[in-house]
């Protein structure tokens, strides 16, 4: 195996598009239709999203998209490793890669939002490590009892890390 490489997603790849039909699969069946707030293909086509996936060779293992809420502040979307490549770190790497993205482009946050199921605690755990913290809806979000919304503040240039 060799090192994984991410780079921006080819939304017409047939890997990519079967792993994002896994992903919506996945949350309709944790989540009533109205708490589901992953974006579909032309959902990550917005010009406010950018869609990146981690590969192994011919292999997609994950993908991740960051959308611009504004000049300041991003949203973590789309976040997922492919079931067989679970477990081996993918998510963390995805992760840290929109974190340096977000950082370079100058937000001063990014914020979240994932479910309150037993489903989503692995991404939980991994966003509280990675220095998220619980938060109230942002953007166009609502209360709801099947959403958890969580936030970073970045560093910014010659700040020291939040984290």
């Amino acid at each position: 195996m060799s090192a994984p490489v991410i780079a921006l997603g080819e939304l017409t790849d047939p890997r990519v598009l079967r792993l994002l039909e896994d992903h919506l699969a996945d949350m309709f069946a944790e989540s009533p239709p109205e708490s589901v707030h992953a974006l579909d293909v032309s959902g990550l086509q917005h010009p406010s999203v950018t869609f990146w996936v981690l590969s192994d060779g011919d292999e997609v293992l994950g993908c991740v998209a960051l959308k611009q809420l504004d000049p300041t502040h991003g949203e973590l979307k789309t976040m997922r490793t492919d079931a067989a490549a679970r477990g081996r770190g993918f998510g963390r790497l995805l992760l840290e890669h929109v974190l340096a993205e977000a950082t370079a482009r100058g937000y001063r946050r990014i914020s979240l939002e994932t479910g309150t199921q037993e489903f989503f605690r692995p991404a939980r755990t991994l966003y509280a490590r990675a220095g998220f913290v619980e938060t109230g809806p942002f953007a166009d979000y609502r209360l709801d009892p099947f959403s958890v919304f969580m936030t970073r503040e970045l560093a910014r240039e010659g700040a020291p890390d939040p984290a």
